[in-house]
């Protein structure tokens, strides 16, 4: 049964850093892409970041460019989001999302910035 658990989000001043981070089990990890997903408050589900299976390749929204970074450990069987220069509008909720023709969540990890 796959199972993504999210973790790390917290409280933080704008730009400050945090760094997610979504433990995988359940499935080949090594063999998959992984993405992070955010959904603020009255807001659509928006893809932030991308990484192919191997780490090779990332991609990331336009709004997070420069700020945030994707890396995984396939030995690890995990995902990470390092986030910095924190903005208010970062404030969401985050996932960490694989699709395998079904597409799996996890319960996600509020990250608030404010001071």
């Amino acid at each position: 049964q796959v199972q993504l658990v999210e973790s790390g989000g917290g409280l933080v001043q704008p730009g400050g850093s945090l760094r997610l981070s979504c433990a995988a089990s359940g499935f080949t990890f090594s063999r998959y892409s992984m993405n992070w997903y955010r959904q603020a408050p009255g807001k659509e589900r928006e893809l932030v970041a991308i990484i192919t299976s191997t780490g090779g390749n990332t991609n990331y929204a336009d709004s997070v460019k420069g700020r945030f970074t994707i890396s995984r450990d396939n030995a690890k069987n995990t995902v990470y989001l390092q986030m910095n220069s924190l903005k208010p509008e970062d404030t969401a909720v985050y996932y960490c999302n694989v699709n395998k023709g079904q597409r799996y969540w996890g319960q996600g990890t509020q990250v608030t910035v404010s001071s």
